[in-house]
């Protein structure tokens, strides 16, 4: 969460689900946030899996597959998905939706196990990319539920930001509820949440002109062990992990690596990205990168 912020400049809204905050200096003004607004109810209406509107959705429902051309947005979203699957090792992939489901997490928050878990489908058996001057396209070959959580929030986030910039803000902390990125200003201090006790924090991190991302099993656990951070090889809840944190030059890479964290060891993944990270363990220990400039309370 930020340590510091001026109140007078902030504007507090909710998205995605949860709660977002963006610092300007000057604030935002109605027409940008009436902009903000509707590049949002885009994004929900193009990724959300819990609306029956979306193009989520409608691919999920398609009973023998289709093509589908994807949003602007699509291209660098699957690039950075399909980096993490083939560094993970299949582990984290955006066709967990169905096991999620599975667990209970579905659109209609049932949050109760309809039966054992089951792992995602692989990659190259239902889904094929295709860079065409139309856009990307998406080919399915049987239903498929995607889900972009582990990247999505920090996504949008960019969006936001990119949005901000283009409509003259000169500088802009924008917050989607832990996924941070800051443009142009002076610098934040940023306190790391501890996922096993809100109440305290696990240290204490300079943010300027970066993301920070935060990964968490607590921020949607819904029974003894189960959580939405999923294996995606076996459908299960990962354990060992509690907490990951990113530093990236995006939110979108910072918030996929937060979450790859869990699944992945960070050397694996520094041989493709350029970050810098924090890992908390269940029994309490503490990993940071050796280019960790952040205080840790160990």
């Amino acid at each position: 969460m930020p340590a510091s912020a001026d109140a007078e400049d902030a504007w507090l809204f909710e998205a995605l689900g949860t709660a977002w905050r963006i610092d300007s200096p000057g604030g935002v003004d109605p027409d940008t946030r009436a902009a903000v607004a509707a590049r949002i109810e885009q994004f929900e209406r193009d990724w959300s899996r819990f609306r029956p509107d979306s193009l989520v959705t409608r691919i999920a429902r398609s009973p023998a597959g289709g093509s589908w051309l994807l949003p602007a947005d699509a291209p660098a979203l699957f690039d950075l998905y399909e980096s993490l699957h083939a560094l993970s090792g299949g582990r984290l992939s955006p066709l967990v939706g169905a096991s999620l489901e599975r667990l209970g997490y579905d659109a209609a928050y049932r949050l109760r196990p309809a039966g054992p878990p089951i792992a995602a489908p692989a990659w190259s058996d239902v889904l094929q990319l295709e860079s065409t001057t139309a856009g990307l396209v998406l080919t399915t070959s049987a239903p498929v539920l995607l889900d972009i959580g582990a990247a999505g929030k920090g996504c949008l986030v960019d969006i936001v930001g990119d949005l901000l910039q283009a409509r003259g803000a000169i500088a802009s902390l924008v917050d989607g509820s832990g996924d941070l990125r800051d443009r142009g200003g002076a610098g934040i201090r940023v306190a790391l949440e501890n996922p096993a006790n809100p109440a305290k924090a696990v240290g204490v991190v300079e943010l300027r002109d970066r993301a920070l991302c935060a990964s968490a099993v607590t921020r949607r656990t819904w029974g003894e062990g189960v959580h939405h951070i999923l294996d995606a090889l076996t459908g299960r809840p990962v354990g060992g992990v509690i907490g990951a944190w990113a530093i990236a030059g995006t939110a979108l890479e910072a918030d996929g690596l937060a979450t790859a964290l869990f699944v992945t060891e960070p050397a694996v993944l520094q041989e493709r990205f350029a970050f810098e990270w924090v890992r908390l363990f269940a029994d309490g220990r503490l990993e940071a990168s050796p280019g960790w400039e952040g205080e840790l309370y160990r």
